[in-house]
């Protein structure tokens, strides 16, 4: 699977995948989240994170306290030095990379901090949450970074949604 390809078709088809998301709006929230869910399951079968880890390159996770104090210690560094030497605060007041790609990204697309990683990566893309109804815009921009949410939204599509 190209994800280049998937990520090309994602921006091509961002307004009909908006369309559907005003759909999913009025849908009952329970067939959501089951759309959604079914599809992950589904795609990340044959979608290989390693082989692409767009969301490392391009974009960065929040990092709450508890997840600041866990790679601080894990690297050995004061809380103080680590957000120095790596975060920033965004405008919505919240901790983020400095810089992308994200530090802790190997040349082989593994995670330097993999057991570590904040709660953002861990459930990045977030498609197999509870209550996507909640989430639809924020997927609606996932679709555009990750493969995976834009092979999920092409799914759905086809299901006649």
């Amino acid at each position: 699977m190209i994800y280049k390809d998937l990520l090309g078709q994602s921006k091509e088809n961002y307004l009909d995948n908006r369309k559907l998301i005003q759909k999913l709006k009025k849908s009952n929230n329970r067939e959501v989240d089951t759309l959604f869910h079914s599809e992950h399951i589904k795609v990340f079968k044959k979608i290989d994170c390693l082989s692409c880890a767009n969301c490392c390159k391009t974009t960065s996770p929040i990092f709450r306290d508890v997840d600041v104090k866990r790679i601080a210690k894990r690297l050995r560094m004061p809380i103080g030095k680590f957000i120095e030497t790596y975060l920033r605060m965004d405008e919505e007041k919240d901790y983020v990379l400095q810089t992308s790609p994200c530090a802790f990204l190997d040349d082989d697309n593994t995670c330097s901090i993999y057991e570590d990683r904040p709660l953002a990566c861990r459930e990045y893309p977030h498609t197999d949450r509870k209550n996507m109804f909640q989430i639809l815009d924020l997927t609606l921009t996932n679709s555009l970074i990750c493969p995976a949410v834009s092979e999920i939204f092409t799914k759905i599509k086809e299901k006649g949604k």
